[in-house]
């Protein structure tokens, strides 16, 4: 399985330069994990963007992936992550999804790039 971060849906959605190198690491819909807080992320960024149509497409692909809801195991495994790793709150819930589900995470944020488990792609400037 492998979970796609945040940044990364951002990046293959809106630059041109990314799309390529981060579509060569996307899944098969069956092995997707999308944990809520991306798909709640996702929301809080089209709106932000005014993109309502871009984030029903969206929205619409995660429910079709496997959803992995928040519950008290993972929060506390993120909480121990976020503090180890210095992951703010969401970053640190994906992470544990991660993990919890044995996946990998794909990712264009910077502070995840020497984490276990973790394909970091850079973003172009």
């Amino acid at each position: 399985m492998r979970v796609v971060d945040t940044s990364a849906w951002i990046e293959y959605l809106v630059n041109l330069d990314m799309k390529s190198r981060i579509g060569r690491e996307l899944p098969l819909r069956e092995n997707w994990l999308v944990p809520t807080i991306i798909q709640f992320e996702l929301e809080k960024w089209a709106r932000r963007e005014d993109a309502d149509e871009r984030a029903d497409n969206l929205l619409g692909f995660t429910t079709t992936c496997f959803v992995a809801d928040l519950n008290s195991e993972l929060a506390i495994h993120a909480a121990e992550l976020s503090a180890r790793h210095r992951l703010s709150t969401a970053d640190a819930i994906i992470y544990a999804t991660a993990q919890a589900y044995g996946a990998d995470l794909v990712t264009c944020d910077a502070h995840f790039k020497d984490l276990p488990g973790v394909c970091y792609i850079p973003k172009s400037h």
